[in-house]
């Protein structure tokens, strides 16, 4: 069974070949089979040939020939060496692509332990059959050929089209090499090209095989971090294509994304165009793999321009090989009478036919008309001629190149004079070449090719280089592919300008989920939805996001806030207590007027100093209270303005003292009218010896002074004293200039001192409040202390819980309140009788009872 095979497969399969020194082997896909024909090989016993010539491979095939002519020709590299080739067809069928690749290593040996006939040699081969073994194939032409040509056969083989990541790995593929990059670096490619047009929101559509799934997968690795999300993902098998091309056209229709990316053969990819054409799909951005980037079948295909159109990819690198259009179109079957598949190409190409294909042609078959022989190619524009844009075919190109290098280094003798003696030649025979030698050469290869190019081997990978292609429409409708920009290892290199997207206009379109967020806002992540779709919250007071899409909002420094934008940290205003705004002006006129009120009353008492009102309540302690009130009205006045750090020292002492003055005259007053009642009892005579002009003067500077010198000279002022400082504590636009209390001890100490004066002078003036007189003073300073501690005692939560310049206004307002509160309570009803009712102002009225 296995011989027939092998017979069949042989017999039909035409082959190029050369004699030579040293023979390399080719596998190419020169036919495709029928697509009717049956899988199974053992059950035809006639079996039909490959069918239908592909130009394209033609091409690369008589690529590997011109190499090995120019490296024959070039007298550095392998310089006496006859360079040599034998090409197979492998029909785009891996099992033909086995035996062929078989037959090579092989040379003249049997396969299977049968006798099958050798193709016929292109050229002539000196009456021989087979030949001798190669040491190296050019090929396979797909990943699963390559996978099969270095698990089953020893020689080494350079790959032109296999690009599956798997074959980078070296234990399970140690003799396989490759010019084509792996396809984990297309898809790197095509994500660092969403990345660099900030295409966030994307749509994918990808063969349901290795080849789609991985280069996904690495398109989402690599665009981790970077917030590319994929909309969707759809899968396109070759035996479902109608029906997966349907739902996925169904799928790009309803999407949101723009940018498609699409990872999968043209022959999948065509189907699904023809699908979106039908639903009039003509506003998607796509984004090509190499595998159909560059496919003429989608390209001149009129019906899909519309949707084509603009279309972005990632195709092979593109190179020029300097002679080989020369060398193509100077092909003539006449120049090489054994070339069977120069002269199909010939009748298919000018439908003509020679003798010796019309020898073997059946009797039913119609025969054309016989070649002239003066046809040529020189004229001719086919796929066969084409080299504006040499791919795949630079590919095979660099092949021949890196195995004539690598031979050339292991056939490379060194001198004899110089080889230490007894040291026997080492050198290997171009005709009997270890393979496992060759590798080692070969993955030690670094050579300029003949167009400048630096190629070498990253294990058997090459550095990874693309070109970035796009589809443009022409003025008559067509297609036509454009040159943009290349990749080189992780460099993009992109000419922006010189690309018409789908829109048919040269700006990028945008494919997001959510629109960047502008300066001023931060991007917040909606819960269950990819990171690509966001709202966009403002920052808050005092932070800032100064460029578009930030994830987090700053917070700006201590001394600087966000302005109305939220863009930028501008300086804080300095806020205090000012003259010029309306709180400021309104606590400097209570002030003014509290010291008007008091000058007032202060000048009615003198004019009436003699008057039994004025004189009955010790006068010189009146005189003294008003002029200590007035002390306690201007003293708010030091807490309006910018703060200084004199004007804090002489804040605090000013209240203070002013305070405890006005507190101690009222103390005295109150302990004078006691004494005054008590000293007119039987006994007690001798009680206001002790409590004359004298002991009262003397008494209020003893209690003026204790606050004086122990407290606020001696201790607070000296030690720790009211500063100014900004406070950038209060969450706003300004920060606060203020006294801060460096000791809140010393503010206690002296608000205590007051506060306990208070208290005693409330007692003393309440049990003296009933005293039998028309006029007790007692009861006047009783409902003054009770306004004076009620103001004083809700002073001090007011005061801790105000923010910035609020505090000082609440400590004036207390000043301004407790000072009008003493004021009126005591002095009111006084010059109410004094200037309104002078009838009472007489020593009858006034001692009454």
């Amino acid at each position: 069974m296995c011989s027939r095979w092998v017979t069949t497969v042989e017999e039909n399969n035409q082959a190029l070949s050369q004699d030579g020194d040293v023979v390399i082997g080719g596998l190419f896909n020169l036919h495709y089979l029928p697509s009717v024909t049956d899988q199974d090989f053992t059950k035809l016993p006639h079996y039909r040939p490959c069918t239908g010539l592909d130009l394209k491979s033609l091409r690369y095939a008589y690529a590997m020939l011109f190499a090995v002519e120019e490296i024959n020709r070039n007298t550095t590299l392998l310089p006496g060496v006859r360079l040599s080739y034998r090409i197979f067809d492998s029909c785009a069928r891996h099992p033909w692509a086995t035996q062929a690749a078989l037959s090579l290593v092989g040379g003249d040996s049997l396969t299977c332990n049968s006798t099958a006939p050798l193709p016929q040699s292109a050229e002539q081969t000196g009456g021989r059959r087979g030949g001798q073994p190669v040491p190296l194939v050019i090929g396979g032409a797909s990943s699963v050929t390559g996978k099969m040509l270095s698990r089953i056969l020893a020689p080494l083989s350079i790959s032109y089209t296999s690009s599956c990541p798997c074959l980078s790995n070296r234990r399970k593929f140690p003799n396989f090499f490759r010019t084509i990059p792996s396809d984990v670096y297309q898809a790197r490619a095509i994500a660092r090209l969403a990345i660099h047009l900030h295409w966030t929101w994307v749509g994918a559509v990808v063969a349901n095989n290795d080849y789609g799934h991985l280069a996904i997968q690495e398109f989402q690795r690599e665009t981790e971090g970077a917030e590319v999300c994929l909309e969707f993902t759809e899968t396109l098998s070759r035996e479902t294509i109608v029906r997966d091309a349907r739902r996925a056209a169904i799928t790009i229709q309803a999407s949101t994304a723009r940018v498609i990316l699409i990872f999968s053969w043209y022959t999948d990819v065509r189907q699904l165009f023809l699908e979106l054409v039908k639903r009039n799909v003509t506003d998607r951005q796509f984004l090509a793999s190499e595998a159909w980037s560059t496919s003429d079948d989608i390209l001149q295909n009129i019906a899909l321009s519309k949707v084509a159109s603009g279309v972005v990819g990632v195709a092979i690198r593109s190179s020029t090989i300097t002679g080989f259009e020369n060398y193509l179109r100077s092909l003539h079957p006449s120049h090489r009478p054994g070339d069977e598949l120069l002269k199909e190409f010939w009748e298919k190409e000018f439908g003509c036919s020679h003798l010796s294909s019309a020898a073997n042609r059946s009797p039913q078959t119609s025969r054309p008309p016989p070649c002239s022989g003066t046809e040529s190619l020189w004229g001719v524009q086919n796929r066969f001629t084409d080299t504006s844009h040499l791919r795949v075919t630079y590919n095979v190109y660099l092949a021949v190149y890196a195995a004539a290098h690598a031979l050339h280094s292991l056939l490379s003798c060194p001198n004899t004079d110089q080889r230490p003696a007894g040291n026997s030649s080492t050198c290997s025979s171009p005709h009997s070449i270890n393979p496992a030698e060759l590798l080692q050469h070969l993955n030690k290869v670094s050579f300029t090719t003949p167009q400048g190019e630096k190629f070498y081997f990253q294990g058997g990978d090459i550095p990874a280089k693309y070109d970035l292609v796009n589809w443009q429409t022409t003025p008559e409708g067509s297609l036509k592919l454009v040159l943009i920009g290349r990749v080189d290892g992780f460099e993009l290199h992109l000419n922006q300008s010189a690309v018409q997207w789908s829109t048919g206009s040269n700006q990028v379109p945008v494919s997001v989920c959510s629109e960047s967020c502008p300066p001023g806002t931060r991007m917040a992540s909606r819960k269950g939805e990819p990171v690509c779709c966001f709202d966009c919250v403002p920052c808050g007071e005092g932070e800032i996001s100064n460029k578009t899409g930030s994830h987090h909002c700053e917070r700006c420094p201590s001394e600087f806030w966000s302005n109305d934008e939220r863009t930028a940290c501008v300086p804080r205003q300095v806020d205090f207590l000012s003259f010029n705004e309306t709180l400021g002006i309104t606590l400097t006129a209570a002030a003014v007027s509290g010291v008007v009120a008091t000058s007032a009353v202060f000048v009615v008492f003198l004019h009436y100093r003699h008057t039994p009102m004025v004189r009955a309540n010790n006068s010189e302690l009146s005189f003294l209270l008003l002029l200590s009130l007035k002390l306690c009205f201007l003293c708010s006045l030091v807490f309006i303005g910018r703060p200084s750090l004199w004007s804090c020292r002489f804040q605090q002492a000013a209240f203070g003292i002013s305070f405890v003055l006005c507190v101690s005259c009222l103390q005295v007053k109150t302990i004078v009218v006691l004494a005054a009642f008590r000293s007119a009892r039987p006994g007690a005579g001798a009680l206001m010896k002790w409590f004359g002009p004298g002991q009262q003067r003397g008494s209020v500077c003893l209690f003026t002074s204790v606050q004086v010198s122990i407290i606020i000279c001696v201790i607070w002022l000296y030690v720790s004293p009211p500063v100014p400082r900004r406070d950038l504590g209060f969450k706003g636009s300004k920060v606060t200039l203020e006294c801060a209390m460096a000791s809140v001890v010393g503010f206690s100490l002296v608000l205590g001192y007051i506060g306990l004066l208070s208290c005693i002078c409330l007692l003393l003036a309440f049990l003296a409040r009933k005293l039998p007189d028309n006029f007790n003073e007692a009861k006047l300073i009783t409902f003054s202390m009770l306004i004076f501690c009620a103001v004083w005692v809700a002073f001090v939560p007011a005061y801790i819980s105000s923010p910035g310049k609020y505090a000082v206004a609440v400590e004036i307002f207390a000043i301004l309140a407790s000072s009008y509160g003493l004021l009126l309570c005591i002095f009111a009803p006084k010059c109410f009788i004094i200037l309104l009712r002078p009838e009472k102002n007489t020593k009858k009225q006034m001692m009454g009872r």
